[in-house]
């Protein structure tokens, strides 16, 4: 038995292909099954590429940062420093195991979900028909097909009868395709191949009897889903936190070389300047980074999951608040996903009894797979035809486009045809008039066609319906001829209720709202307009395969609506998105979609979507709804608002930390702070900064796009670091020519001061307004006056003396405070002008790196 699907499976016929997997026409036996599972593994193309625990572990190391904080913790062991070595590899784990736990979660979460959708085939197994998970077929094993049977794995076709098989969310073919048995030659392509069928499409109508050839990730499905899965794009937020890692590392190891340098080249002790130029470096990486980060993601997520979201890439939150763009589907999405009956009129436009009861006897008395047109019609409900019989039927197929129904119904025999408009047109040679006379249809043609083009101008979907009086014998297709005209059934898909108001709430923060539809441009466009979309842009697929990939991406940023899009598209269009600048976020629930979801710098989908839909998403909605989006794109922003807020505090502050130090070593005849006094440093400020993550955001910042700038962060580190050096020298000279200050008292006061001012300052530059407009929240004001309380009592704890600290006069202590005050002031003063002149109001956002 071969190991993995022949290469060319589609130029065999029934019994060498039986061979081939050792098979029969009574199936395999539950044994052989069993055995054959063992080798092939289950019918999942998700199961085995989920990294093991330990990979996901070791990926969360992998950031710059952390990379960072391990090299330093590694060379203070080399050194002998075991306490920084300590402090570093603590923190390190527990943001490791944060984001680890968190991830594992979500994988857990969505391999829970996908045990909720499974699928199951009818399938021949010891000679007898039984149910069997789509999970369990191996190949080998011979699989039954009727109309709506999804397709299991990939299969070689043994008989059918009138089988036609839905590939469009596979292939991108817009029509079902005719399977039938054979052979056929060896260079024949995937999209020719009729007598394949492939894993993720379905049976539309007919029967059939198939050969499983392939399963997993073996299958043409499994082929598509590895090569999405090797090239997950990284989101914006990863881009920036990769990229700030790259700038810390650069203007770290810069300040290193240049301190340590002058600290040799002015004859101070090499090891001590080793270490201190060490403790610099770890003074300004900001070590709570991947913490922060961590937490904040977390929190995020669990916020998400109360709202039936679950989310599968903890780093794709933030990209909810970078979002410009939501493309999605109409139909599920921002309608009902179901056909509702409009009205049945005849050819006058005016509503006919006549035209309803025939659409209700077709619809109810065909035998064949029941569509949703099918069962609108049958909630037509009339009773008093109850004793209408069928005689026969001519099933539904896509080279007629109609179904016709012959029955007996109040003492006549009726042959009623529906159907696809024009296809129902071209049978017939009369026209039913309003009055109840008939004329020939070259008199009142283009009377109907024009009705037909009103109808679906308004946005219906219009179908023809038709009737003749027969004879009792049985009918062909070939009778469907010299056909009466009665009349249009029209239908629509209703909006969902609220739509209107979520479009405008997205409006509101930001978000455009693009919809990528395969209906007509009549339909999508009277969507829109009900949807509050007054004058939408629209842009069609054939004028997309017109267009070159640069106007493209000039013209999908000011559409509304793209209708009549072919599957194939979709990717086309994210991508052009991109390239105009957008963030863009797609929403998409079919095998056809996978493309577009990866391309996205948010994928989402529902939990009824396709299993290769749900594994290239980054978050799933347990339900169908654009609301909860909404909630989405502020915890996004949420999220990032306060990343950002430690980013803009640590670097600005340790910055300025740094370079007061690098200036005091210069002139000071003794290290400014002790290593362990940097280390302590770093962790008192740290702590009010921890509770970053539950504190509250200002309204203007959730309520537009928020974007990664390196160049402002920058700027901002710059500035405020440097403001706060001023301050740190107005420290020195205080202590050095007022208090004259020996090395103990120099260190305890600078240390009291930075710590101090750090904490306090954290008030203020966690939001563009004034303290008193922003308030924080309450962890964050007790972590601070905790702090502050630490620091002052430090000095006069028994241990100070092992830190290098010893108690200050008491003026000395108000001078200080003095200047920790004057700092603030000016702080906030900076802050103002700072904002004003980085981000006048007004200013439009502008994406700053491309994804």
């Amino acid at each position: 038995m071969q190991t993995s699907q022949p290469a060319a499976i589609w130029t065999m016929d029934a019994t060498a292909a039986m061979e081939t997997f050792q098979s029969n026409e009574s199936g395999l036996s539950n044994e052989q099954a069993n055995i054959r599972r063992k080798q092939y593994g289950y019918n999942s193309v998700s199961g085995k590429n989920r990294s093991s625990n330990l990979l996901l572990l070791l990926g969360q190391l992998k950031a710059p940062v952390t990379l960072l904080l391990l090299g330093a913790a590694v060379l203070s062991a080399l050194l002998g420093d075991r306490t920084d070595t300590y402090i570093i590899f603590t923190i390190v784990a527990i943001s490791s195991l944060l984001g680890f736990w968190q991830e594992k979660g979500a994988a857990d979460a969505v391999e829970q979900l996908s045990k909720l959708v499974q699928v199951s085939c009818r399938a021949l197994r010891d000679g007898h028909t039984n149910d069997i998970a789509a999970a369990d077929i191996v190949p080998g094993d011979i699989i039954l097909l009727s109309a709506g049977a999804m397709i299991p794995a990939d299969c070689l076709l043994l008989s059918s009868s009138t089988l036609f098989a839905d590939e469009a969310t596979f292939t991108g073919e817009s029509f079902p395709v005719e399977k039938t048995a054979g052979k056929l030659p060896a260079g024949t392509p995937l999209n020719k191949r009729t007598n394949c069928l492939y894993m993720g499409c379905h049976i539309v109508s007919g029967t059939g009897k198939a050969l499983v050839t392939a399963t997993g990730a073996a299958t043409e499905f499994g082929h598509i889903s590895d090569a999405l899965r090797s090239r997950i794009p990284e989101t914006e937020f990863e881009k920036g936190i990769t990229r700030f890692g790259y700038l810390l590392m650069r203007i770290t190891f810069l300040l290193v070389f240049i301190i340590f340098a002058l600290n040799v080249y002015l004859h101070k002790p090499v090891l001590d300047s080793f270490l201190f130029s060490l403790a610099l470096a770890v003074g300004l990486t900001p070590q709570l980074l991947p913490v922060i980060v961590s937490v904040n993601l977390a929190s995020g997520a669990r916020r998400m999951a109360a709202k039936k979201v679950i989310v599968k890439r903890l780093s794709c939150i933030p990209n909810f608040g970078s979002m410009t763009v939501l493309c999605s589907d109409k139909t599920g999405t921002l309608t009902e996903g179901t056909a509702t009956l409009k009205d049945t009129v005849d050819v006058s436009g005016l509503h006919s009894e006549k035209v309803k009861r025939l659409a209700w006897l077709n619809a109810s008395l065909q035998q064949g797979f029941r569509n949703p047109i099918d069962t609108a019609l049958c909630a037509l409900n009339q009773e008093h035809e109850s004793s209408s019989t069928l005689l026969a039927e001519i099933p539904y197929d896509f080279i007629r486009k109609r179904l016709s129904v012959q029955t007996n119904s109040e003492g006549s025999c009726l042959l009623i045809t529906k159907g696809a408009f024009d296809s129902v047109l071209a049978v017939c040679t009369q026209v039913e008039q309003s009055d109840g006379r008939l004329a020939a249809i070259g008199e009142c043609e283009q009377q109907i066609k024009k009705m037909y083009e009103q109808q679906t101008a308004l946005g219906y979907r219009v179908l023809g319906i038709a009737w003749k009086n027969v004879e009792p014998a049985p009918i062909i297709a070939a009778d469907e001829k010299e056909m009466v005209f009665a009349g249009f059934i029209t239908l629509f898909d209703p909006p969902k209720k609220g739509v209107k108001e979520t479009i405008a709430q997205l409006k509101a923060l930001g978000v455009s709202l693009k919809v990528i539809t395969g209906d007509s441009e009549a339909a999508a466009l009277t969507l829109m307009k009900t949807t509050g979309i007054a004058n939408p842009v629209l842009l069609t697929g054939n004028d997309i395969r017109n267009m070159n990939s640069a106007a493209l991406a000039h013209q999908a940023a000011r559409t509304d609506v793209f209708a009549a899009i072919e599957p194939n598209q979709k990717e086309q269009i994210i991508l052009a998105l991109k390239k105009s600048g957008e963030v863009t976020g797609f929403m998409g629930d079919g095998i056809n979609d996978a493309p577009a979801l990866h391309a996205a710098d948010i994928g989402i989908s529902v939990n009824t979507a396709v299993e290769v839909a749900r594994d290239a998403a980054d978050i799933i909605l347990l339900e169908s709804d654009l609301g909860v989006l909404g909630s989405g794109v502020k915890e996004g922003r949420y999220t990032f608002a306060n990343t950002m807020k430690y980013i803009f505090m640590a670097t600005s502050a340790n910055f300025g930390n740094m370079f007061s130090m690098a200036g005091a070593s210069v002139f000071l005849s003794f290290l400014p702070l002790l290593p362990k006094q940097i280390l302590l440093t770093n962790l008192l400020t740290d702590l009010p900064e921890m509770t970053i993550a539950g504190d509250r955001v200002d309204p203007d910042i959730i309520n537009r796009p928020q974007h990664w700038d390196l160049r402002f962060i920058k700027k901002f580190m710059v500035v405020f670091g440097l403001l706060s050096s001023l301050f740190d020298y107005c420290t020195f000279a205080l202590l050095l020519f007022a208090l004259k200050a020996n090395q103990a008292q120099f260190q305890t006061g600078w240390f009291t001061e930075s710590v101090i001012s750090a904490a306090l300052i954290v008030l203020v530059m966690r939001t563009r307004f004034s303290f008193f407009k922003s308030r924080p929240s309450l962890p964050l004001q007790l972590t601070t006056l905790l702090t502050c309380i630490v620091v002052l009592c430090l000095p006069w704890l028994p241990f100070a003396g092992l830190l290098g600290f010893e108690p200050l006069p008491l003026r000395i202590y108000g001078w200080l405070l003095l200047i920790v005050f004057g700092y603030i002031i000016a702080a906030e003063i900076t802050k103002k002008i700072f904002y004003h002149l980085a981000m006048p109001v007004g200013q439009s956002e502008k994406r700053l790196f491309s994804k």
